[in-house]
Formats: C-alpha cells, sequence, structure tokens
C-alpha cells in the first residue's frame, strides 16, 4: 500500500471513531456541507455508501442526531444498541473478550483513558487503535502485521453484528447510513487483509 492509500486509511478509521464516540457537531456537520462525493474512480465499492453519510449528514442537525444517538446507544438500563464488542462476541458486556483485548492493547503499550468513561472495547476506541497502528510512528509497533492481528481479533468478528443492529433499528436515520458505510470499509479491510495472508 501506498502512503496515500495509508493516510486514507487512518484517516477513515479516525472518522469513524469521532462519530461512533459522540454525535457530531457544528464543525463536524460544516465539514460534511463540502464533502467531497465523488470517489477517484467512479463506481468505487465505498463511494455509494460514502455519498449516502454525506447524504445523511446534510439532512440532519446537531440537536437531531444527539436525539438519535441518545435514543440508539444511550438511555437509563439497557440501551437500544450496543456498541462494545464483548456484548457481540459474548453476549454480556465486561466479559472475556474485553480481557483479551486489554491484554492485547497493554502488548502494544497503550493502556485505557479513564477521563473518557468507555471500556477499551467500545467501538470507537477499537477504531483508534486501528488509525493508531496504521499512522503511528514506532514502526515496530504500527506495521501492517499488528494491523491484520488487531483487526483480526479485535474489529472483524463483531463490529459488521453492530452496524447490522443499527441498520435495523427503525429510529437510525443518520446513524443507518453511518453503519452502512462502515460495514462497507469493514469488508474494504477484510479483503485487504486477506490479499496479505
Amino acid at each position: 500500500m501506498d502512503d496515500a492509500e495509508e493516510l486514507a486509511r487512518a484517516e477513515a478509521y479516525g472518522l469513524l471513531a469521532r462519530l461512533w464516540w459522540a454525535p457530531p457537531d457544528a464543525e463536524l456537520f460544516r465539514q460534511f456541507a463540502v464533502a467531497v462525493t465523488q470517489a477517484p474512480q467512479p463506481g468505487a465499492f465505498l463511494e455509494a455508501p460514502w455519498q449516502a453519510l454525506v447524504g445523511a449528514m446534510r439532512e440532519s442537525d446537531p440537536a437531531a442526531a444527539a436525539a438519535e444517538y441518545a435514543a440508539l446507544f444511550e438511555g437509563l438500563g439497557k440501551p437500544e444498541v450496543f456498541v462494545y464488542g464483548s456484548y457481540y462476541l459474548a453476549g454480556f458486556l465486561n466479559e472475556r473478550p474485553l480481557a483479551v483485548l486489554r491484554a492485547d492493547l497493554a502488548r502494544l503499550g497503550l493502556e485505557r483513558d479513564p477521563a473518557r468513561g468507555e471500556t477499551e472495547d467500545h467501538v470507537a476506541c477499537v477504531f483508534e487503535v486501528m488509525r493508531w497502528l496504521i499512522a503511528g510512528d514506532d514502526v515496530a509497533l504500527c506495521n501492517l502485521e499488528q494491523q491484520r492481528r488487531f483487526f483480526r481479533a479485535h474489529v472483524q468478528p463483531w463490529v459488521e453484528r453492530l452496524c447490522e443492529a443499527v441498520q435495523a433499528h427503525p429510529r437510525a436515520r443518520l446513524y443507518a447510513a453511518l453503519a452502512g458505510f462502515t460495514a462497507a470499509f469493514m469488508q474494504v479491510e477484510t479483503q485487504g487483509f486477506d490479499l496479505i495472508e
């Protein structure tokens, strides 16, 4: 992969982490208002899901996005949709998959930011780790093999199931589009890693 492609992958993971972490703010809406929707190669696999996400952002606003985020992912007791890997991999929160993830993060020299208040298996957290593994400066840790291992263990086994749950939810609009783009990007990443094995 060339540098431009790697930068684009890192930026995609960074954007996904931001959008899954919290509702988009006014600044992010302004960026989407002028976002390019044409792919460099017309008909590229990610073009239609990206256009759907941009369109959904342009039809929404910060208040509507915050209300949708709260309806789907927050709430008293059990949220409508869980955004944690342990739930999809083990059926419960804070289970063995989280312990395995924490061990792998420790091997990479990464630890949870206690100020963030979420466990490391939050979808935004694993996307942020992928962004770091692509764009980080320490080539001993930030390399294609580490990306492949982390993706196979902590992203690929469950993120598309999260996306399916969001897309199936009747109140999902903006986040249905985000889930569609996320699932398509996961498929591209899966195929890319398949090619290097």
